[in-house]
């Protein structure tokens, strides 16, 4: 009960806090600046605009133009002057302003641009004005400027503003979280979020987080059981919800995904390295144990007491480190957030991922209460299991900082040891149920081990398809297969915008958003890549890739940009810097999801 207690305290606190959030988080751009369309006795449009507090309008980025790209004259009437750090002395509007256009067209594009008072400039930002129906409608069209000033702001970084920008496609603007609230509002929102993480909970995104909670419940020994188990895991569960909910928080307050700036090659080294060590630790080679203070004062506690803030640290901790992966959810929550600055929602939203994330784990640890053996032989097999999981973990971790042929040959060792010490833990009752079990499995291990031999010898990348070169060989051999040194590299909207104007018109761009520490990557250079279907799809499409293994200023203004959270995420463009519909990949997607986004970027275009 002081479990739930205090997960209500923090929901609660999510709420009180918000209003000063609100404070400090930028307003969305239609919030700040809320234009309006009237038609004058004159019959000349007269454009009004409503500005926020602590908001001022540009009077010098006033522009509109036809929808043949005539320059339309507009009038404004005269600004206060001020001191801007981006544009020097120029004459800008606070509370109200007012622009009119004597001849204006049936319909016509509207350009404008504004800033917040404590330095944060927004893009420039282009409507359709509708005469007829006198609205103001989005273009959806996002410009370099704005983003880089707002990294100049944080980071100091000079960039060169350009007139270009990026139009993206509808859904991708609109997020999970929009289109939830918009169908059944906050219930339906809360429940769905709910729903995705506990789909996500059996992806390779949460694989490492079993493992964890298996040897936590381990450590306890004869005091296991299911009431323990439940309690344990729910703490555990619960942490990870809140360490979700905070990772919005942050991306609402700093404009960041937490996740990306925790995660580097050295952070994702040391975890492995970790897991290692737990390893050896189960298979007895040493003990881990607590300082003796720490220890003595634990010892005072009530029985159960001490350790669930363990339980609860280890939840926190495995939602921002050992669970980089970007998904589909995680990223509509983020973008939502990013642009409405509605930490509460968003906060909500992903609190019910975790929770969704963590129910698979409170069964499993439930059950486990019931199940694992409380002493004897069987219990020191079990933590050794414990053992072999957490070596995966580490090698899984460590797939992407370490040569493919090298991951091969830990794995194929790795399966081979587990093989031979699950057969031989079956000898010894081999007509039992669990001793045919643990032969038959330790058989089927050690095949595999000497399958992957065999592939390392073929040239196998693939320890999951380690004899898919013979496949390939025997098959369309002509398609030669996409490597990850095929991507051309950029660093900033402008090296992808020289990139697109080099491009052929008739050639799609995909940018592929990558970091060395992303596992997920792996797996989609490793097998979508050189998937036949894919190799085709992408045989006339420009190929660029962000690699966000060192974060910079310049990068963050692209992601922002282009609405991009982390990897992996693949974003079609085309030579006229618009993406084409339902043609965006977050998170974890099948081959034939990317070679189906490939053809429908080249069938729209121009």
């Amino acid at each position: 009960m002081r479990i739930l207690a205090f997960t209500f305290v923090i929901l609660a606190l999510f709420r009180v806090v918000s209003p000063a959030a609100a404070m400090e988080t930028p307003l969305a751009m239609d919030q700040a600046f809320k234009a309006t369309v009237e038609r004058g006795n004159d019959g000349r449009a007269i454009i009004r605009w409503a500005i926020n507090d602590g908001y001022y309008l540009y009077r010098d980025y006033l522009s509109a133009e036809g929808e043949d790209g005539r320059k339309l004259e507009i009038q404004s009437l005269p600004g206060e002057m001020k001191e801007d750090p981006s544009f020097g002395f120029t004459e800008i509007y606070y509370k109200t302003a007012t622009a009119s256009i004597t001849e204006a067209p049936a319909k016509f594009r509207l350009t404008y641009q504004g800033c917040q008072d404590r330095g944060l400039c927004y893009p420039p930002t282009t409507k359709t004005v509708d005469m007829a129906s006198l609205t103001v409608g989005a273009e959806g069209v996002f410009s370099q400027n704005s983003f880089a000033k707002a990294a100049q702001a944080s980071a100091g970084v000079s960039m060169d503003a350009t007139q270009e920008g990026f139009s993206l496609a509808e859904d991708s603007a609109q997020t999970a979280v929009d289109l939830l609230l918009a169908d059944g509002g906050l219930i339906l929102l809360l429940a769905g979020f709910l729903g995705f993480g506990l789909l996500l909970a059996f992806t390779p995104c949460v694989f490492p987080m079993y493992p964890i909670v298996a040897a936590m419940l381990a450590r306890e020994g004869e005091k296991l059981t299911a009431r323990r188990g439940f309690l344990l895991s729910l703490s555990y569960a619960l942490a990870l919800a809140f360490a979700f909910g905070l990772m919005g928080m942050a991306a609402a307050w700093s404009g960041q995904n937490l996740q990306i700036a925790l995660q580097s090659t050295y952070a994702v080294a040391a975890i492995s390295i970790l897991f290692a060590v737990l390893a050896l630790a189960n298979f007895g080679l040493f003990h881990i144990q607590l300082p003796a203070v720490i220890s003595a004062r634990f010892a005072k506690s009530p029985q159960g007491a001490s350790t669930i803030p363990g339980a609860m640290l280890l939840g926190f901790s495995s939602a921002l480190l050992i669970g980089p992966c970007v998904t589909a959810p995680l990223a509509g929550a983020l973008l939502y957030i990013a642009r409405t600055g509605d930490v509460v929602i968003g906060a909500a939203a992903l609190f019910a991922l975790g929770v969704g994330k963590g129910i698979p784990l409170v069964i499993m640890a439930t059950a486990s209460g019931k199940a694992l053996p409380k002493a004897g032989l069987w219990m020191e097999k079990v933590r050794q299991i414990f053992g072999f999981m957490f070596l995966a973990t580490a090698l899984w971790l460590a797939t992407p900082l370490i040569p493919e042929r090298l991951t091969l040959l830990g794995w194929a060792i790795l399966a081979l040891s587990f093989g031979v010490f699950a057969f031989g833990a079956g000898a010894g009752d081999p007509k039992s149920g669990v001793g045919v079990l643990s032969r038959t499995t330790g058989l089927a291990s050690i095949i595999w081990a000497i399958l992957i031999f065999v592939g390392l010898g073929i040239g196998a990348t693939d320890p999951l398809s380690p004899l898919k070169p013979l496949s390939s060989a025997s098959g369309s051999g002509s398609l030669a297969s996409i490597k990850k040194s095929d991507f051309q590299k950029i660093s900033s909207i402008a090296s992808l915008e020289a990139r697109l104007d080099s491009s052929p018109p008739q050639e799609p761009t995909l940018l592929y958003v990558t970091a060395d520490w992303c596992v997920t990557c792996r797996t989609i250079e490793r097998s979508f890549l050189t998937a036949p279907d894919v190799v085709e799809a992408l045989k006339e499409v420009n190929l660029v890739s962000l690699d966000l293994t060192k974060l910079d200023a310049n990068k963050q203004a692209l992601l922002s940009t282009l609405k991009v959270v982390g990897p992996p995420t693949m974003v079609f463009l085309g030579s006229n810097r618009r993406e084409p519909e339902a043609t965006r990949l977050v998170g974890e997607f099948s081959a034939a999801d990317l070679a189906a986004s490939a053809r429908r970027a080249q069938g729209s275009r121009p």
